[in-house]
């Protein structure tokens, strides 16, 4: 009996041949991204080092990691990104709570959303770049104008997503709920926000990259440290291998944002 079973569990030669063919395109992809990107670093310093390219303006690979060893050791790049990273992390905190109850407010009053919904439309659309000098007047300089910039740039689009979710929802499934007695917030909590997850898990994937956005364009106008504000300096002073540094470790922070969320998604989904 117990052979039989374990007989049944186990996967079939065609399964197998699947996860193994799965697995070889996986480490295809990995392997071909690993070579492109080594090919662009080489063919970079190549040109820099042979002249095609003016290394004052366009530095290299060799001379920004090199910088890079300079601000660790003098500690200056963890100061910077320290600090583009808290603004981030707070005005992604605010962005995801806003949204969600915003989005919420407008699914339950229809009469709300109806008035709302033309406004939201129009400020998701104004660049963004164009509020931050007037936050700053009203603000002033300093670490709230910044992260009012970046819940700026997303929340709005947030909203629009979401509520347009909730209002896609099965209708059945909420005819169900309430016919069993289920109150409003029975069918929030049991149909709406759990039907709702992969979509709210892809929207805050795009809201971590939009509030670094929001965050290195409040850093360009009103700050006195982070990447946005390195990058700001170093092309006002042209020490062009700072600003490729600055650009560099910005990439490589969005990166392991995104990465975190997923992360976070692979452990919701199991």
């Amino acid at each position: 009996m117990s052979k039989s079973l374990t007989t049944a569990a186990a996967p079939s030669l065609a399964q197998q041949e699947y996860l193994a063919s799965q697995l070889r395109q996986k480490n295809m992809i990995r392997t071909w991204r690993i070579m492109l990107l080594v090919l662009i670093l080489s063919l970079w310093e190549l040109s820099a080092r042979l002249g095609f390219i003016d290394r004052f303006i366009f530095s290299s690979p060799t001379l920004i990691v090199k910088c890079l060893i300079s601000m660790i050791q003098d500690k200056s790049i963890f100061v910077h990104t320290g600090v583009t990273l808290a603004e981030t992390l707070v005005s992604f905190a605010v962005c995801t709570a806003a949204g969600l109850a915003c989005a919420l407010f407008l699914w339950a009053s229809p009469t709300a959303a109806g008035i709302l919904e033309p406004f939201l439309v129009l400020l998701n659309s104004l660049p963004k770049s164009a509020l931050a000098p007037l936050l700053i007047v009203w603000l002033g300089n300093n670490m709230t104008t910044i992260v009012t910039a970046a819940v700026s740039v997303a929340v709005f689009g947030s909203i629009l997503t979401l509520y347009s979710s909730f209002c896609q929802t099965d209708d059945d499934k909420i005819r169900l709920i309430r016919s069993l007695g289920g109150t409003r917030s029975d069918v929030l909590f049991k149909v709406l926000l759990p039907g709702s997850l992969p979509l709210l898990i892809n929207n805050m994937k795009v809201n971590i990259g939009l509030c670094l956005v929001g965050v290195i364009i409040g850093e360009f106008l009103s700050a006195r440290a982070g990447l946005g504000y390195l990058i700001t300096y170093s092309a006002q002073t042209f020490t062009m291998t700072v600003l490729m540094t600055s650009i560099m470790v910005l990439c490589l922070l969005s990166w392991l944002l995104y990465q975190a969320i997923a992360c976070a998604e692979k452990k919701i989904s199991r």
